[in-house]
C-alpha cells in the first residue's frame, strides 16, 4: 500500500474543504467512513490516494432524525452502520424496505462497520476492474466484460461499461422517493435520490453526480403512510458476502385491496438502480392479483439486452417481481 497521509475533519465543510485542496495542490484524496471498501481499494492499488480524509471523527452523522408523527420527514446520517440501520425501530416501522436491504448486505462483521453513505456511492465489483485490467472504470477505454465474463453484468442501460450498480440500500431509496443532502467547501446541495446515479453513457468513469469534493451528508426519507407497505427481495448465489445476483426494492401504497401507487426498483440488473415505471403504472389502481402480478413480471424484463452469459437474469428477475408483489399486496 501506497503512504498516505490521514486526515479528521472537524466536520463536513472541513472535509469537503480538505478535499478542494488537495485536488487544487494536484494531490490524489479519498473519503473513508466505515472504510469497508475504501481500505480494501487501497491494499490491492485500485486507488493510491496522497490523502485519506476520515469521517469517523464528524459528530451526528451516524443517527435517526425523526419527527413526532408519520407526516414528519426522517433524517437518516451518511455515517449510520448498516447494522445500525437494519435494527432501528423507526426505520424498521416505517421503511421496512430499507431496514431488509442494510440488513441483507454482505456480512454481519461487514454490516457493523460499512456505512449508509459508503453502500451507497461503492465503487463496482465487475472481477475486471477490482482485478486491475485497465477498462473504463480504471482509466482504460475497453469495457472487458461485453464480450468476457459478464454472468453477473447488465441487462439494462449497458454500455459503454457493463457494470451493475452493487448497493443493496440504492434500490430502496430510490423507491422510497428519499432525498440525499450533499455537502460541498460551498455549502450544501439536496440531490433526488433517483438523480444521484448516473449511467455509463452520461460519465462512463463515474457511478453518481459527486463532485470530486463533495460528501453524502444525509437521506431523507419522506413522511411513510400507514397504508405504505415496503420490502427488499434479493437473489444472490450464495448465503453471505455476495451483491444481488438480481432484486427488487417494491414499495406500494394501498387501499385496502387496492394499490394506489407503486415504486417498483431493481438491482443487479443494470449500472444504477432500475426503476420500472411502466409497471408503476400498470399497478395503480388496481388490485394486485396473480394474473397482474404476472403481467408486472413481464413488464419488469420488457427491453432487456442481455450479454452473452446473463440471459438467465430475465427470467429471473420476471419471476422475482411476480413472487414478491403478491406477497406484498397479500401481507
Amino acid at each position: 500500500m501506497k503512504a498516505f497521509v490521514n486526515v479528521n475533519p472537524r466536520d463536513l465543510h472541513h472535509a469537503a474543504t480538505l478535499l478542494q485542496q488537495a485536488h487544487r495542490d494536484g494531490r490524489t484524496a479519498a473519503l473513508a467512513g466505515g472504510g469497508s471498501d475504501v481500505l480494501g481499494m487501497m491494499k490491492d492499488r485500485l486507488i493510491t490516494p496522497d490523502l485519506l480524509v476520515n469521517l469517523k471523527a464528524v459528530k451526528g452523522l451516524d443517527q435517526v432524525a425523526a419527527g413526532n408523527s408519520r407526516s414528519d420527514t426522517v433524517t437518516i446520517g451518511g455515517l449510520i452502520t448498516l447494522d445500525a440501520l437494519s435494527r432501528d425501530a423507526t426505520v424498521r416501522r416505517m421503511y421496512p424496505v430499507l431496514a431488509e436491504a442494510a440488513g441483507s448486505v454482505a456480512t454481519p462483521q461487514i454490516r457493523n462497520v460499512a456505512t449508509l453513505a459508503g453502500n451507497v456511492c461503492q465503487r463496482p465489483w465487475c472481477w475486471y476492474y477490482r482485478n486491475g485490467f485497465t477498462c473504463f472504470k480504471n482509466g482504460g477505454t475497453t469495457c472487458y466484460s461485453a464480450s468476457g465474463e459478464n454472468q453477473f453484468h447488465a441487462i439494462f442501460g449497458g454500455g459503454p461499461s457493463y457494470i451493475v450498480h452493487p448497493s443493496d440500500t440504492a434500490p430502496a431509496l430510490v423507491a422510497l422517493d428519499a432525498r440525499f443532502r450533499i455537502a460541498g467547501p460551498d455549502g450544501e446541495r439536496t440531490v433526488p435520490a433517483a438523480e444521484f446515479f448516473t449511467l455509463p453513457k452520461e460519465n462512463v468513469a463515474r457511478e453518481n453526480v459527486l463532485k470530486e469534493d463533495e460528501v453524502l451528508a444525509a437521506v431523507i426519507l419522506p413522511p411513510a403512510g400507514r397504508s405504505v407497505r415496503s420490502t427488499y427481495h434479493k437473489i444472490m448465489d450464495r448465503e453471505a458476502w455476495t451483491h444481488a445476483v438480481v432484486s427488487a426494492a417494491i414499495v406500494l401504497d394501498m387501499d385496502r385491496d387496492v394499490c394506489r401507487r407503486a415504486r417498483v426498483v431493481l438491482g443487479g440488473v443494470a449500472p444504477i438502480p432500475w426503476r420500472l415505471p411502466e409497471v408503476e403504472g400498470m399497478l395503480a389502481g388496481r388490485t394486485i392479483t396473480p394474473a397482474l402480478a404476472a403481467q408486472a413480471g413481464e413488464g419488469a424484463v420488457a427491453g432487456a439486452r442481455p450479454l452473452a452469459k446473463n440471459a438467465y437474469k430475465i427470467p429471473l428477475t420476471r419471476a422475482m417481481v411476480r413472487r414478491t408483489l403478491l406477497a406484498l399486496a397479500n401481507a
